[in-house]
């Protein structure tokens, strides 16, 4: 009889996929696919939304794994009309951004990468860091990822171009700092240092770091030669000297950069590595044939998804931040991204191609790349936080290898603001975009127990339906009690999830002597009397420090920032009949809330825009708070 139900529950399921099906427009677009609980699970873009979604559902649709595995998760699907392809891919692009579907390509790197930005627009332009670019006449560099290398080059320009690098506004005169005094600026504050001659000279040196962050090396060489030998000739030899002094420097400085050859110009590469169902991806952003930058991503759950839609969806999630596009992208496949590159370039404001490298120059680049993608997959499946793991997995006595280790902790102060925050650890580093902060809801009082559970029980909830954002371990910082709450919220979801707790205390360590005490930190497992004590120095017990360390930390800032809220609010705010306009009436007229307390409900009712009735309201709330805090702090 069950049986029967759930073949009539499914064969209605697909009659209304197919009802809908007949209803889609064979406009452009994207599709949102979704799972149970109207998850989002997969968006993707069609120039005909009609065609493409019954490709999904026919029988004779040639899916690979992976795409055959969604579709059997697929309970409904909606779709969004767009005027072209190229617009159907912006939608896309944020749409995946901010949902994050499972079966999309995602990026985990959400920030904005740093560049330095030359103010050619200002009248004394100065040099700054930026992480958004801006049509406003500046001049951008980079991106510089990692950015050790734009710190040292800001370094070296202080240290040789005696240009401003401060923000201050420069329309009135003021006197020099002490950069002047040490010879790295030229003061352009000053008024006595801005003269025709004193401009002309600093508006060259603007040129030099143009050229020496663009690259240009024959070029600032040349220029340093002449202005050398023009100061020589004048007899200026002081001046001629600090020249010579900079182009030495200048040729240490590019000794040490990756320079590949001027002829490439500027473009970025994109290496990939792939094996079992994993991929790395190794970005260089070449820019006058200098490497300044690289960045390497590691994607996993792939399945057997074609290189080609790969890259394409690496592509529109990475070049959909801001960035400075270069005209040529190298990629490891032999694909038209059309609708791709129409879309970079119309970014660009100019022509972006995709190349897959065929040149000699090209193809060196690329194999470069993809030679540091596979290192890069190596160095993520054979790290020494996985002999760590393995540690953790067998001193807990735990099912399998934890390869993310989520953690959980709560905050409050004497049951007020309580707050609960998940973390996530993951292939040796913190993932953030998985942090997860909770107001306490259920639980009245000072209750750390059942605290845990709530937040435990509410994390779980929201993920039960998507394994793939389980963890594997589930860290409780607290004890014995907390690990008892954390498993009974548990136990009505049924996933593979483990947990264990770590406290802290000053105990006596089991096989030493007794006269030794230290301060050890102790695992709680379930079904276990005896807690499991972490041995100090060992990489394990600092993982698992460091991870209950970062949940503390989110817990307890996430706390701060609610009580300094609340500390910030007007107890004005809470009365019925007193708004903005009425606030900074009484704020204007009394000057302080301890003020308004002890006026009386007559002095307040007469002024203007006031009445006996809100001002009566207002006395009793004020007072009632100030009762409030007297029992509070009774208590405390």
């Amino acid at each position: 009889m069950c049986v029967n139900v759930i073949v009539a529950l499914m064969y209605n399921h697909i009659m209304d996929l197919q009802t809908k099906l007949k209803q889609a427009p064979s406009s452009p677009g994207i599709y949102i696919m979704k799972g149970a609980k109207e998850k989002v699970i997969y968006v993707g873009k069609a120039q005909n939304l009609r065609n493409r979604l019954r490709s999904y559902f026919q029988k004779s649709a040639s899916l690979d794994q992976r795409k055959s595995k969604m579709v059997r998760e697929i309970r409904d699907f909606e779709y969004v009309v767009a005027k072209n392809e190229l617009e159907a891919l912006v939608l896309e692009a944020n749409f995946i951004k901010r949902v994050k579907p499972k079966y999309n390509i995602i990026l985990r790197d959400d920030k904005n990468y740093p560049y330095l930005k030359l103010t050619v627009n200002e009248e004394w332009p100065r040099l700054e860091v930026v992480r958004r670019i801006v049509k406003d006449g500046a001049l951008y560099f980079g991106p510089y990822v990692p950015a050790g290398s734009m710190w040292e080059m800001l370094k070296f320009i202080r240290r040789n171009f005696p240009m401003r690098l401060c923000r201050y506004n420069l329309e009135k005169p003021f006197r020099p700092c002490v950069q002047h005094q040490m010879g790295r600026c030229v003061a352009p504050c000053a008024e006595a240092l801005r003269t025709a001659s004193d401009k002309e000279r600093y508006l060259g040196i603007v040129d030099q770091v143009k050229s020496f962050i663009s690259g240009e090396r024959k070029e600032l060489l040349a220029s340093l030669h002449s202005r050398m030998q023009k100061l020589s000739d004048n007899l200026q030899y002081e001046e001629a000297a600090g020249i010579r002094d900079r182009l030495r420097a200048l040729e240490k400085a590019w000794e040490s950069q990756r320079a590949i050859t001027p002829e490439l110009g500027d473009m970025d590469v994109i290496g990939l590595y792939r094996e079992n169902g994993e991929a790395s991806i190794f970005m260089l952003f070449i820019r006058n044939g200098t490497i300044i930058g690289q960045k390497d991503f590691f994607l996993k759950n792939l399945g057997d998804m074609e290189i080609t839609e790969l890259i394409a969806g690496f592509i529109e999630q990475f070049y959909s931040k801001e960035l400075l596009l270069p005209p040529k992208i190298i990629i490891p496949v032999d694909a038209r991204l059309t609708t791709q590159g129409k879309w970079l370039s119309q970014r660009r404001g100019g022509r972006v191609r995709f190349v897959q490298g065929k040149g000699e120059l090209e193809s060196k680049v690329l194999k470069m790349a993809e030679e540091n993608a596979f290192y890069s997959f190596n160095k993520h499946k054979q790290t020494r936080v996985d002999e760590t793991l393995l540690r953790i997995k067998n001193l807990l006595g735990l099912s399998r290898v934890p390869h993310k280790i989520g953690a959980v902790d709560i905050s409050n102060i004497s049951g007020s603001e309580a707050v609960g925050a998940f973390i996530l650890f993951e292939d040796g580093k913190f993932m953030k975009d998985d942090y997860r902060l909770f107001k306490i809801k259920t639980v009245k009082g000072i209750d750390d127990f059942a605290m845990i559970g709530e937040v435990v029980g509410r994390y779980l909830k929201n993920i039960s339906d998507d394994e793939d954002r389980l963890p594997d371990l589930i860290l409780i910082d607290g004890g014995r009690g907390q690990l008892r709450s954390a498993l009974h919220a548990m136990k009505q979801f049924h996933l593979p999830v483990e947990l264990a707790a770590i406290a802290k205390a000053r105990d006596e360590v089991p096989g030493r002597k007794s006269a030794i005490r230290s301060e050890v930190e102790r695992m709680y497992l379930p079904g276990k009397k005896e807690p499991v004590y972490l041995e100090p120095l060992q990489p394990s017990t600092h993982l698992l420090q460091k991870i209950r360390d970062e949940v503390h930390r989110v817990a307890i800032s996430y706390h701060k920032k609610l009580r300094s809220k609340r500390t910030l609010e007007s107890p004005l705010e809470k009365v019925k009949g007193i708004g903005k306009a009425r606030r900074l009436l009484l704020l204007k007229h009394f000057t302080s809330i301890e003020a308004i307390r002890k006026a009386s409900t007559d002095e307040i009712a007469s002024l203007k825009g006031m009445n006996k009735k809100v001002a009566e309201d207002l006395i009793h709330t004020l007072q009632s708070g100030l009762e409030g805090q007297r029992h509070k702090g009774t208590e405390e």
